[in-house]
């Protein structure tokens, strides 16, 4: 290879990489609608080519017809549950006199025994500060769904259209063997349809058999902590214990401690043990996902995407680790085999 031909591929590399970083920061935004395209594709992929090849139906139609499947199916039920959650936010109403009067009587007891005063006006400040800010969060995360919602169907058309070149162009450009690509692809596409379908399924489930205790055991809102329960079950290890048990505290509280210990009881037994129960029914369609990849999964995905970062996040990890075994198996294990042989 002459020094031209060096200086030339080194500077090709070079602006890919700088203009593919620009790009990224510029399009951060809109990159939970892009990876949801990606994630909706992989499911819809079988659809479109039934349609478009045993069918016949144009591609543009197809697509089109398949976009309006992704709407009813995933769009509008998430609006709705958004729009239920905001509109019974508006109505929520705590026994605020009781609540305050029975933790001022627990801050009494804790400051008799500890010294300490967990009902000082520092504390009040703090909690006061932060509503605000979970508000705009929360405000924040609505604006950027519809965003990425309207990003996710634009990207996703255009990916169908042109399904069969689309497919053969990232075929080529992926680093591999070609026994490898179609590992990675078969791997990926379990990944995938374990996380889009099982993770929300799983809090769907947990979240309406969690909101059936709630009206049990008359909590208030139970509607709008059913939803809530429904987010917080793709948090691991704690997961609905971070809804269910302040409820429980809060009746216990205010006094009522028959559905208090019943609502606990039923959180323990029947919500926090159904997530297992499930797991084991799907677990031929779901993948054997390590809890950490999970855990550290749904916090990078979070922090990246948002809310639905809960989806990509693991996907991301296990897409990467799966990268790293194959670079380990195709390079490192060849070489030292070949040194081995040599030897």
């Amino acid at each position: 290879m002459t020094e031209k031909e060096v200086y030339s591929r080194v500077a090709l590399v070079v602006l890919i990489v700088g203009l593919g970083v620009v790009l990224f920061r510029e399009m951060l935004p809109f990159l939970g609608g892009i990876l949801g395209a990606f994630t909706i594709y992989v499911l819809v992929r079988r659809q479109m080519l039934y349609l478009t090849e045993k069918k016949q139906m144009k591609p543009s139609w197809a697509a089109l017809l398949l976009l309006g499947e992704i709407v009813l199916v995933v769009l509008v039920p998430l609006s709705l549950m958004i729009w239920l959650f905001i509109n019974k936010l508006q109505d929520f109403n705590l026994d605020t006199a009781a609540l305050i009067a029975a933790a001022q009587h627990v801050s009494d007891l804790i400051l008799e025994k500890t010294g300490y005063n967990i009902f000082n006006m520092d504390n009040v400040v703090s909690v006061a500060t932060l509503l605000p800010k979970i508000g705009q969060s929360l405000m924040g995360n609505i604006s950027s769904f519809a965003i990425n919602a309207v990003t996710l169907l634009f990207v996703l058309y255009f990916m169908l259209v042109s399904i069969r070149p689309f497919e053969a162009y990232i075929y080529t450009l992926l680093p591999f063997s070609k026994r490898n690509k179609d590992r990675v692809v078969k791997e990926i596409y379990v990944l995938v349809k374990s996380n889009a379908i099982g993770i929300p399924l799983l809090a769907v489930i947990q979240g309406a058999i969690a909101t059936i205790g709630y009206f049990i055991f008359q909590t208030p809102q139970p509607l709008v902590f059913g939803l809530i329960t429904c987010v917080a079950t793709v948090i691991p290890i704690v997961g609905t214990g971070l809804v269910w048990f302040p409820l429980a505290a809060y009746l216990a509280l205010t006094g009522d401690w028959f559905n208090a210990i019943g609502l606990a009881i039923y959180a323990l037994l029947v919500i926090s043990n159904i997530d297992n129960l499930i797991r084991f029914m799907l677990q031929k369609q779901m993948a054997d996902t390590h809890p950490l990849v999970t855990i550290f999964g749904v916090v990078i995905g979070l922090s990246l995407f948002g809310f639905i970062g809960v989806i990509f996040g693991p996907i991301l990890i296990a897409a990467f680790l799966l990268c790293v075994n194959i670079f380990k198996e195709e390079f490192l294990d060849e070489k030292k085999k070949s040194n081995a042989e040599a030897g």
